[in-house]
């Protein structure tokens, strides 16, 4: 049992679009992400994705619709449901899903991050 800082966490990496997981709780995962510039479309057909925004201002593009999140503001992204998410300037960003959920999804891509790396 042990507590978690947020800040510290973060400080500990500058890459973008590279989750690091900080904590589990069941079979869900807690992560920390950096963002900033476009992300790829994809979809994560057997599970929802969340996203808290931590610092910063990020959108999530659909295709009929754009999500702007900023600090304080969280959205659930329904699982199967394509969209790319993107930061103007660095956002961080912490996403809760399961253990095991590629980045990208099924997409593929030179952004998809190493799985399960934690910091």
């Amino acid at each position: 049992m042990v507590k978690i800082n947020l800040k510290e966490k973060l400080s500990k990496f500058t890459d973008h679009w590279s989750p690091r997981i900080i904590a589990e709780m069941n079979d869900y995962q807690f992560k920390l992400v950096k963002i900033k510039g476009d992300f790829v479309w994809h979809n994560h057909d057997d599970t929802d994705e969340v996203f808290i925004v931590l610092e910063g201002e990020m959108k999530i593009e659909f295709k009929n619709e754009t999500v702007e999140l900023k600090e304080g503001e969280m959205f659930v992204v329904p699982k199967g449901v394509e969209h790319k998410p993107y930061a103007e300037k660095e956002c961080k960003v912490m996403l809760i899903e399961p253990k095991g959920v590629v980045n990208t999804g099924d997409a593929g891509s030179n952004l998809t991050a190493p799985n399960d790396v934690w910091i």
